[in-house]
């Protein structure tokens, strides 16, 4: 993410069972907010960068932040002389964390819109986070509902922790691409949604 001053500038997881193969996705979703004060756009810079979630990754805090929790459970069943899946459960919690300006009544019209403008895409990222994060969890789901029956469930249930450990390798590697592209376009994205502000104002 950038800086308001920027857009000042921009706007001017093993039991043994013996029920058929189930899978279900069970996904949570909640929201927190941090309060940010200041009167100007380098005040509110300053706040967002003192009162921002940490991010592990990258070691800085960030305006807002989506927190991740995989979890789950599975079964497995004897098919013959074979182990193989029997329930497989996938949990998702996901925590979307915002900026919430406490002086946002008392703002002056440009700086309201751009705090507007950027408080709603700072949402929309962090809610794309979430939707990544869900879609991955039923691809998981399905990969673990469609792996072949192993000679024991030693087997099998190294073979559901290598699916999984890769499930969430992929979701990381979209997680971190979709982070790359979204800064890349901050500017130009937010100059259209500025414009477009501007315009329905003007209407």
């Amino acid at each position: 993410m950038t800086t308001i001053a920027r857009l000042m500038a921009l706007a001017a997881l093993a039991t043994l069972a013996s029920q058929p193969v189930r899978a279900e996705t069970i996904t949570s979703k909640t929201f927190a907010y941090f309060s940010v004060g200041g009167r100007t756009a380098a005040e509110l810079d300053a706040e967002l960068s003192k009162n921002g979630p940490m991010m592990k990754q990258s070691g800085s805090r960030h305006p807002g932040a989506t927190r991740i929790k995989w979890g789950g459970s599975v079964s497995y069943v004897r098919r013959g002389s074979r182990c193989a899946v029997g329930e497989a459960k996938v949990t998702l919690s996901t925590q979307i964390i915002l900026p919430r300006w406490k002086n946002r009544k008392r703002a002056t019209p440009s700086l309201a819109l751009i705090w507007d403008t950027l408080s709603r895409d700072i949402k929309r990222h962090e809610e794309r986070h979430a939707e990544i994060a869900r879609s991955h969890a039923r691809n998981l789901e399905r990969s673990l509902k469609r792996l072949r029956p192993e000679a024991d469930c030693e087997r099998m249930q190294a073979r559901v922790d290598r699916a999984t450990a890769d499930a969430v390798a992929k979701h990381d590697a979209d997680q971190a691409r979709f982070d790359r592209v979204e800064s890349k376009n901050f500017d130009d994205r937010m100059m259209r949604l500025l414009v477009h502000q501007l315009k329905n104002r003007a209407k």
